[in-house]
């Protein structure tokens, strides 16, 4: 038997009704806040950033392949990295599917990691991607939009991330930890390392040969755009973690059901 309250659907309709309220509240002040992301003040990117693409050599401009807008994802990829950060790689698996969609809506889906191009190229081809994807490998792009810091940042613990300066120190620690161990498994780095690369997503518009960056979000603010999420909360168990869980596998590493 269940532990889970039961009840009749006519007190599952009315419980249900009574969410319905709050679930279209919700969506207004999502409606709202998607507003006001639209609202922000646009800010000229001034610095010339260069990028590893499929079609060679590009700048910042040209990863929006003609279209106005772009929206990077600030994927965890780092240039000591084997394999790309598993947390990514499920929220990435939602891009093919999406990006056909945006790209005919004149918004270009980009990811954007500091690995070298090859890298980059050899994990996409095992995951079966075609969005693209580009490599900023030894330039400031990921620094500059706060998804990378140096070791010496990492070791001062003078970081700012989210919008705020934050100290990592603490959060190092060992890589004895099981979650932690399961995080890395495949990474083929330590903690530390791992550490150095933080998830995010930015928004930039083109206007008149001009880039402008509109937005960015880090932490729970990329959690939208994980689309597994988004269904598990809707799943009878919800997300179902504990708190040192960490359950999800790249995709083709997992045991076949």
């Amino acid at each position: 038997m269940t532990d889970h309250k039961t009840g009749t659907r006519e007190e599952w309709l009315a419980a249900r009704l009574e969410l319905l309220q709050a679930e279209k509240a919700h969506t207004r002040r999502g409606d709202e806040l998607a507003q006001r992301r639209q609202q922000l003040p646009w800010v000229r990117v001034d610095k010339e950033y260069r990028f590893e693409t499929d079609d060679g050599t590009a700048s910042l401009a040209d990863l929006f392949k003609g279209r106005s807008q772009l929206l990077v994802y600030h994927f965890m990829f780092g240039p000591d990295y084997a394999a790309g950060c598993p947390s990514c790689s499920a929220i990435a698996d939602g891009f093919n599917g999406s990006a056909v969609h945006l790209a005919h809506h004149d918004v270009t889906l980009c990811a954007v990691s500091r690995a070298p191009f090859a890298k980059l190229q050899a994990y996409k081809q095992r995951m079966g991607w075609s969005f693209p994807w580009a490599s900023s490998f030894g330039g400031d792009f990921n620094f500059d939009y706060g998804v990378s810091i140096t070791r010496e940042q990492q070791q001062s613990g003078t970081v700012e991330y989210n919008f705020r300066e934050m100290d990592t120190r603490p959060m190092l620690g060992s890589n004895d930890e099981p979650w932690k161990a399961q995080i890395l498994s495949g990474t083929g780095t330590d903690w530390a390392t791992y550490r150095l690369e933080a998830p995010g997503v930015s928004a930039f518009i083109l206007k008149d040969g001009v880039a402008y960056h509109t937005y960015s979000a880090y932490e729970r603010g990329v959690d939208g755009i994980w689309g597994m999420y988004q269904l598990l909360d809707r799943a009878p168990l919800g997300r179902n973690e504990d708190e040192a869980g960490v359950w999800w596998r790249r995709h083709d590493e997992y045991d076949s059901r």
